[in-house]
């Protein structure tokens, strides 16, 4: 293997995490169907999608141990401001990391978002 060439989050709601990564956090949706939702980050350097389950969720807990991180162009302080503005709950404050600095979110289903600024 030389590399991951998608991520694909299972959601409960399509719709309202739809509504989550468009109106919260500025994705552009690249295409979309009753089943999925394909979004492209940064002029399409990145994409992901997130879908309807593939199986039952009924008292299983999403998102543990699941993180996406996304490289910024722009100054991290700025888009964390930005974001809480946009009625964003963010998951602590601004680190340091080995890459660059973050910060992280979490979505409607707990999957955890990491911006980073890098070096």
């Amino acid at each position: 293997m030389i590399q991951l060439t998608f991520a694909s989050l299972q959601v409960k709601d399509l719709e309202a995490s739809k509504a989550f990564y468009t109106e919260k956090l500025g994705f552009e949706i690249d295409n979309s169907n009753p089943q999925a939702c394909v979004f492209k980050y940064n002029q399409g350097q990145a994409s992901f999608a997130i879908r309807t389950p593939l199986e039952t969720l009924e008292g299983k807990e999403l998102g543990i141990g699941v993180a996406l991180w996304f490289s910024i162009n722009e100054n991290v302080n700025e888009l964390k401001d930005k974001l809480i503005e946009n009625g964003v709950t963010t998951a602590g404050p601004i680190i340091e990391t080995p890459f660059g600095r973050a910060f992280h979110v979490k979505d409607l289903d707990g999957y955890k978002l990491t911006f980073l600024e890098t070096k």
